[in-house]
């Protein structure tokens, strides 16, 4: 799936749903992201930062084009809750489901007074279940979920995002 990716990449152009944990070093991507955005709008970089939102789509067939700004990340998994797709935002998890994919996440490069996040839980995400890589590294990055609940409930259940259902 790899290999498909990045032929695709130089074949096609990058692709229109990006298969984060299909990268080597998926942080040096989101870093080219709001490198290349910041040059494009002038904006300082230091002050620039990733906002998410969760799209309805479920699978990256479903995405026909490419986002305007920022991209399209599939193969991210939630861990500690559910997403509920219509009301678009966490919820308790299902009874010994502890696992579940999370449909398609847009990630948009935005300069930091802009964003004004209420309702979200700013879920940490790693690279696998153990949050660390052999390394000891492994937090990619922030990921921004609309909640209902508090946010404190989602820190105490551990909620988080990986790139690897392991």
């Amino acid at each position: 799936k790899r290999l498909n990716q990045y032929n695709q990449w130089v074949n096609e152009g990058e692709p229109a749903v990006i298969w984060l944990s299909g990268l080597h070093i998926p942080e040096s991507y989101l870093t080219a992201l709001v490198q290349a955005t910041c040059r494009k709008n002038g904006w300082p970089l230091d002050r620039s930062t990733l906002y998410t939102t969760v799209t309805k789509y479920r699978t990256a067939e479903e995405v026909t084009e490419r986002a305007h700004s920022g991209c399209f990340v599939s193969g991210l998994y939630l861990e500690g809750a559910s997403w509920d797709l219509e009301s678009a935002c966490l919820r308790r998890p299902k009874p010994k489901v502890l696992v579940e994919e999370l449909p398609i996440l847009k990630v948009i490069p935005i300069e930091g007074h802009r964003l004004k996040l209420q309702n979200t839980y700013r879920s940490p995400v790693y690279t696998t279940s153990q949050r660390r890589n052999a390394m000891g590294v492994g937090l990619v990055f922030e990921a921004d979920l609309a909640t209902h609940e508090h946010i404190s409930h989602w820190v105490l259940q551990g909620v988080c995002l990986t790139l690897n259902s392991d």
